[in-house]
């Protein structure tokens, strides 16, 4: 199992002190974030895609690759990358440059987003997110693992002989996480290639994300990638952590009751009553993440929302000191102890390497001299029967 934090890069006003802080600031605070991360024994760090306030995260790839070079074990990854409104290929190119920078270390996670106006901003039409998202992937999983594509679909021009630079690390994509909260269609397109699935588990009663991981399952087996338990599966969750519970419930009200997503509405009580929100004691924070297995089943990564609703930074590091020394280690052992030996394990760039290679090395995609194409050298215009009148370079 693999223990991480997932931020949505929110800037919001700390209700307890009236100062919000500065974009600068915040950028600054979570990158401080994923090196606490790596520091206190944890695996994974990612953070969204957002092209409006009060978000800053709008270059993940940036913000990762930098992380990357001030961190050394850590598997870094976004909680969205919008599929719909980029383009798929500055994706392949644009997290194939981060795979090389990080050396493997990273995965992404792709997602239509939950902010509408961001279609418009990219010449796109929210009407089309289906279509769009399920389109673009298709394009993004053949640049991956084709050297040469021709390809043409309704969203974007069409390619001829194209070659995504740089190719995969290893000439191995990055794994993939397709994630959705509400859409049994992006379940079936994760299943469909035995990519991974990940419920942000946040807004929901269990029960809703049960029937989405359930039917997750239950494709990725019909399309023969494994067995239902082997499928790969990850959860969200939000803690806040205190010594004891009411320390925790206190310190946490204020920030609760205004936060922008779900302050104003339904008691903290409440809401923890019925969402996997949880505001207590290390030991309550440890009880209430095992149960997601008993509704889940064995899953392979689990992601904390910690650093929301305005928290300041000295408080998010109180957090995830308590987090990685009196919760994760628990989390660990127990786990283990449950996890059924049939369940895969959690991707990881050399996992996937020995996947298809064995001991083999690995191919090194290395530019070919001649005209055409970077990898084959293969000319766009062998067939025709006139040269270009442009010089090759």
């Amino acid at each position: 199992m693999q223990f991480g934090i997932f931020s949505v890069s929110d800037i919001t006003r700390d209700p307890t002190t009236g100062v919000t802080p500065s974009e600068s600031e915040r950028i600054d605070a979570i990158v401080k974030i994923a090196q606490k991360t790596e520091e206190v024994g944890m695996d994974v760090f990612a953070i969204g895609e957002h092209h409006n306030p009060p978000f800053f995260s709008s270059s993940p790839t940036t913000l990762l690759a930098y992380i990357a070079a001030t961190t050394e074990r850590l598997l870094l990854t976004t909680s969205t990358t919008l599929i719909t409104t980029n383009d798929p290929v500055r994706i392949a190119e644009e997290y194939a440059m981060l795979q090389h920078l990080a050396k493997g270390r990273m995965d992404l996670m792709l997602g239509r987003g939950n902010t509408g106006p961001v279609y418009p901003w990219f010449g796109q039409d929210i009407r089309q997110s289906l279509p769009l998202a399920l389109e673009n992937y298709n394009l993004l999983h053949r640049l991956w693992r084709e050297d040469v594509v021709d390809w043409e679909g309704h969203f974007r021009t069409p390619l001829q002989g194209f070659t995504s630079t740089p190719r995969p690390l290893d000439d191995v994509p990055p794994f993939v996480w397709h994630g959705s909260i509400r859409t049994p269609e992006i379940a079936e397109q994760a299943a469909y290639y035995g990519d991974g699935f990940f419920a942000n588990n946040i807004f929901w009663p269990k029960e809703h994300y049960q029937r989405l991981i359930a039917f997750y399952r239950q494709r990725f087996e019909h399309y023969g990638h494994g067995s239902q338990k082997e499928a790969i599966v990850g959860l969200g969750g939000q803690a806040y952590i205190a010594k004891n519970s009411q320390d925790a419930k206190r310190e946490f009200r204020p920030y609760f009751n205004e936060a922008p997503v779900y302050g104003h509405g339904p008691s903290m009580e409440d809401f923890t009553e019925m969402t996997p929100l949880t505001v207590g004691s290390p030991q309550e924070v440890i009880d209430r993440t095992l149960e997601f297995r008993e509704w889940a089943g064995d899953y392979q990564r689990q992601l904390f929302l910690m650093d929301h609703a305005g928290l300041p930074l000295a408080t998010v590091l109180k957090q995830l000191d308590l987090l990685g020394e009196e919760v994760i280690p628990v989390l660990r052992k127990e786990t283990e102890a449950r996890r059924d030996p049939e369940t895969a394990p959690a991707p990881t760039h050399e996992r996937l390497v020995k996947a298809k290679y064995g001991e083999a090395a690995p191919r090194q995609v290395r530019p070919n001299a001649n005209r055409g194409d970077n990898v084959t050298g293969t000319s766009p215009y062998q067939d025709t029967e006139q040269e270009p009148a442009f010089p090759a370079l």
